[in-house]
């Protein structure tokens, strides 16, 4: 990922159209991701419903919720912000887990 100095060397040298080129190109990617968890996460769903596993394990969304903040902070994002997402991912998924069982 760019650091911040890098994005605005390159935005000063961009159009308003280009730049929101950009960013479409990057919320394509982020959805291609949240895609991308999605599946593991239901891999996962499948995984505890054979083993008989309870679909909450605090620990490690205390785990995901930690490594998150680790990330925003070493990306300089803001912590809250990201752990905020990040906790609507596991809840979806949570709530698919439930209604799948």
């Amino acid at each position: 990922m760019a650091d911040n100095d890098t994005i605005q060397g390159r935005a000063d040298e961009m159009s308003l159209d280009e730049l929101r080129e950009e960013i479409r190109g990057i919320d394509h990617d982020l959805v291609e991701l949240i895609a991308r968890r999605t599946y593991v996460a239901d891999t996962i769903a499948q995984v505890k419903e054979e083993r008989d596993l309870p679909t909450t394990d605090e620990e490690q969304e205390q785990r995901v919720m930690d490594r998150a903040g680790e990330n925003a902070e070493q990306y300089d994002v803001d912590a809250n912000l990201v752990k905020a997402i990040f906790r609507l991912l596991i809840e979806l998924n949570k709530v698919e887990q439930r209604e799948s069982r």
